[in-house]
């Protein structure tokens, strides 16, 4: 069972990185703000602040079908690479616009992670601690947000604090994200039993349940 709730605990580490994500920029916007002179276009900074969630509505309406067809575990890495490379792209931004591009792509991580965590969760969790386990997604988002804030006031008292590196700091921990999606996560054995993987969908659940009869498992 422990392998249970380690599995799922580093799966959580996604929904971190969705707090973690929408908090820095509520404080990296004022820098923003100032170095590009929004003060006088509200609506573009708005912009700069709600384009992930709106690039993240409309991936979540074809993400499960997508899902479906390749597997849960193959989006929970893609959602960590692009939190890493919209990370690096902030850190790089020239412009307003490659800002907005950078929020695009973390705009389709935070969607695969806040549709696909809990579903991974849900299918991995026997049925008794199911609940429990999914209760760790909101509590990694909330802990990713006081993370953020934490940063987000150390870098506001430097002299000179960088908006840059206060936005692209999410790709260190999404690194972590990445090698624990690639090298340690197993794929869902629902999702498994789907496809007719039957024997992979057993070699997944003896890992989990430690046990070599897994026939009676869901």
């Amino acid at each position: 069972m422990m392998e249970v709730v380690l599995i799922a605990i580093a799966a959580t580490l996604g929904n971190l990185l969705i707090g973690w994500d929408s908090s820095t920029i509520a404080g990296g916007v004022t820098y923003i703000k100032q170095e590009f002179d929004l003060e006088k276009d509200p609506t573009l900074e708005g912009l700069i602040v709600s384009m992930s969630f709106i690039t993240g509505t409309v991936v979540t309406i074809f993400s499960g079908t997508i899902s479906d067809m390749v597997g849960r575990r193959p989006m929970l890495i893609t959602s960590s690479v692009m939190f890493i490379i919209s990370g690096l792209v902030m850190l790089w931004s020239p412009n307003v616009i490659i800002i907005l591009l950078s929020r695009i792509i973390s705009g389709v991580a935070i969607a695969l992670a806040v549709t696909f965590n809990p579903l991974y969760i849900s299918e991995i969790a026997p049925p008794d601690i199911r609940g429990q386990l999914n209760t760790l997604t909101q509590f990694a988002c909330s802990g990713g947000m006081f993370l953020a804030y934490i940063l987000v006031f150390s870098m506001s008292l430097l002299p000179s604090p960088s908006w840059r590196v206060m936005l692209s700091i999410i790709s260190i921990p999404s690194v972590a994200y990445f090698l624990l999606a690639v090298f340690y996560l197993p794929e869902s054995p629902r999702w498994l039993v789907s496809k007719g993987r039957i024997h992979e969908a057993e070699k997944v659940l003896q890992r989990l349940r430690r046990v070599e009869d897994v026939s009676g498992y869901t």
